[in-house]
């Protein structure tokens, strides 16, 4: 029994540890991929409209997840402290725009949401991943890209539940050393 229990527990970490399809992803201080993304309204996003803006760029597998939900829930309740901080928040997935605006009114989410349907900003910064069984996903990924086009920090397979405090604190350290240089 102990032997089919052990088998069974490497075979689900292995149907759950995704194996990255992309380049690297961009390293911090380097410029931030361009991309051109529609969000849950239809409207086109570019990297180019948010220069001169602190951006707060969150990759997530798929929506309507458990872990995605709380994601982007705990973004929506911290978005005026991010817009006083003079940030933008854009949540990227795979999904569809349809799929984006069906999650996006289910949870009032005040930011746009990206389609990456064809996967190709996703692996631009490294966060495509395919899991097994399951189709090519973005993993879990969020940058902070500063106001020149920067990367100013990556956050790696993040956990959902108390990851946007987290950014959140990051980010108010970085506006105050910008401020001050």
């Amino acid at each position: 029994m102990t032997r089919i229990l052990h088998g069974a527990a490497i075979a689900l970490s292995f149907l759950f540890a995704g194996a990255a399809l992309a380049a690297d992803p961009p390293a911090v201080g380097s410029p931030a991929p361009a991309f051109r993304l529609q969000d849950q309204t239809g409207k086109w996003h570019e990297l180019a409209d948010y220069r001169g803006k602190w951006v707060v760029l969150y990759f997530y597998p798929k929506d309507n997840t458990p872990g995605c939900t709380t994601q982007a829930c705990e973004f929506r309740d911290n978005i005026f402290a991010y817009r006083d901080l003079g940030a933008v928040i854009l949540g990227v997935s795979v999904d569809d725009v349809a799929s984006h605006k069906a999650f996006a009114d289910e949870h009032s989410l005040p930011f746009p949401i990206l389609a990456d349907a064809e996967k190709k900003t996703a692996a631009a910064y490294g966060t495509l991943t395919k899991y097994v069984g399951i189709a090519e996903l973005a993993r879990r990924d969020t940058f902070i890209i500063d106001p020149q086009g920067k990367v100013a920090k990556h956050y790696v397979k993040v956990d959902p539940k108390g990851h946007s405090e987290v950014v959140l604190s990051d980010l108010k350290q970085l506006v105050a050393a910008a401020k001050k240089s």
